[in-house]
């Protein structure tokens, strides 16, 4: 496992990510042990907070990790408001966001999937798509 330390540097955090590839796989695995090392306090990571700015997150389907490179979200129904934290930042605010999501994205062997997500779990994946494009709550 090689957990990495949380950066809380906010004008790194607002840069936009660039797109993962084969190379950046380890990238990946550790943002996936950062992930599970901080288990009782984050629900989903982004690569940028582990000092990595590549389009990877990961975040948990109950109760594993999911990881996904380069995602996009291609759908979106459903907009509600809500409140939300972040390990890089401190307290909670308010942003937009919706009920279902479909994403398009590239598993950890690169193939790509398309998938269809709801409740909190959509919610994390937004967030951290935010987090890739530079965009902190």
């Amino acid at each position: 496992m090689t957990a990495q330390n949380i950066i809380h540097d906010q004008l790194f955090l607002s840069q936009k990510s660039t797109s993962a590839n084969r190379a950046d796989l380890k990238i990946a695995e550790d943002l996936r042990d950062t992930l599970l090392a901080n288990r009782d306090k984050a629900a989903g990571l982004a690569a940028n907070m582990i000092g990595k700015n590549k389009r990877i997150i990961a975040f948990y389907v109950v109760p594993l990790p999911l990881v996904m490179l380069n995602p996009q979200i291609i759908r979106r129904s459903g907009e509600y408001l809500t409140s939300e934290g972040c390990l890089s930042l401190n307290g909670e605010r308010k942003t937009k966001r919706y009920k279902t999501i479909t994403v398009t994205y590239q598993n950890m062997s690169l193939e790509t999937k398309t998938q269809e997500f709801t409740g909190f779990i959509a919610e994390v994946i937004q967030h951290e798509i935010d987090h890739c494009e530079g965009i902190l709550i």
